[in-house]
């Protein structure tokens, strides 16, 4: 079956994800890389890493917590305070002054993080009080996670308040759009899964009771800012951080079909899982059942993505390591140039090295 939209489109052709155009179909992944500065600020080099990636079609940012409470890991940034805002507001003008388009993922961690890492040493927040398996990454080191406080719905109605302010602070800090994080095992993804979701009461049980979080963040979100600036990202089967779900399936076939009677600019969906690099689920019935736009996202390279979008698999694809090491991605793709490739070991944390230092093409014709 050919794109629905036009059977020439390819992986530079232009489109439309809500109220959002873009250049091409190349998006650059959100991708932590903890290196924001002091407060969970975006610092100098921040601004330079998204302004050097400016020419993907859509730019999502790393995931950068609504509250303090949702922080899970050292040196990331937020969206809750004034300076963050001013922060962001920098690499957007950055982004925009060099063509580029830019949408800020919205991320709550609940349960994985660590007290060392929440206001006042209090539990992380999760749906239900289960305590995930592994180790959190703190400023003093690896640390065992703990059982975390299940949430009360009158602190459930906080969250949400929490994502409506954050979604008021990315309009102010001029973004194109805001990406709601339900994936990878975060709070979004902990009420969606039965694994993590233990409730007995409205957010708990049911697909309709454990979608119920998702779709009033949903509704907050676009209260804040209409359904056209908006996106979520799920992840049906990932396992990563310790999460399950039994029937993921018919689960994220609800959820999909929820998703896709609210005009959002675009569902983006990792098609696989991190941990084993295993694809059991049918994703072409996610992206039938929601209808719009669908962004794809799981070890695509050129050829797969090239198929993916002639075959009206996905309308966008997004790369994460491949953006890393590769500012200018989009111009290599369509030359057929070498990659640069990604050095994991400056992947998380660190200075410019690994950063900001990849070579561009020009730059390497220069030398040469």
């Amino acid at each position: 079956m050919k794109n629905k939209e036009n059977k020439d489109i390819n992986l530079f052709s232009p489109g439309r994800m809500g109220a959002i155009s873009v250049a091409n179909r190349v998006v650059m992944a959100p991708l932590t890389r903890n290196r924001a500065g002091s407060g969970n600020v975006p610092q100098a080099m921040n601004v330079e890493y998204y302004r050097q990636r400016a020419t993907a079609g859509l730019i999502i940012t790393e995931a950068s917590q609504i509250s303090p409470q949702g922080v899970g890991y050292p040196a990331t940034p937020g969206i809750y305070s004034a300076e963050q805002v001013a922060g962001w507001k920098r690499v957007v003008d950055a982004v925009h002054k060099a063509g580029g388009k830019i949408v800020l993922q919205l991320w709550h961690v609940g349960r994985i993080s660590h007290p060392s890492m929440q206001p006042n040493n209090a539990l992380p927040v999760a749906p239900s009080a289960i305590k995930p398996e592994g180790e959190a990454i703190t400023y003093d080191g690896m640390q065992a996670y703990v059982a975390p406080h299940a949430l009360e719905i009158d602190e459930i109605k906080a969250i949400l308040e929490q994502y409506k302010v954050a979604t008021e602070n990315a309009r102010a800090a001029g973004f194109d759009g805001v990406e709601i994080h339900a994936a990878n095992g975060y709070l979004l993804d902990q009420f969606l899964r039965d694994g993590t979701n233990q409730r007995m009461d409205e957010y708990g049980g049911s697909f309709e009771n454990r979608y119920r979080l998702l779709g009033e963040v949903v509704g907050t979100v676009m209260y804040a800012w209409d359904a056209a600036h908006v996106g979520v990202r799920l992840s049906p089967e990932n396992t990563f951080n310790d999460i399950r779900d039994s029937n993921p399936q018919e689960m994220f076939n609800y959820a999909t079909k929820q998703l896709g009677k609210l005009g959002l600019a675009y569902l983006h969906v990792v098609e696989g899982d991190m941990v084993d690099g295993s694809k059991k689920l049918d994703y072409q019935k996610f992206k039938n059942n929601f209808g719009g736009y669908y962004m794809a996202n799981f070890a695509y390279d050129l050829l797969k993505a090239e198929a993916a979008i002639k075959t009206g698999a996905a309308d966008s694809v997004s790369f994460g390591a491949l953006y890393i090491a590769n500012p200018d991605l989009v111009e290599r793709f369509k030359t057929g140039a070498d990659l640069n490739i990604p050095n994991p070991d400056t992947f998380y944390g660190g200075d410019e090295v690994g950063y900001i230092d990849y070579p561009f093409l020009q730059k390497e014709a220069v030398i040469a």
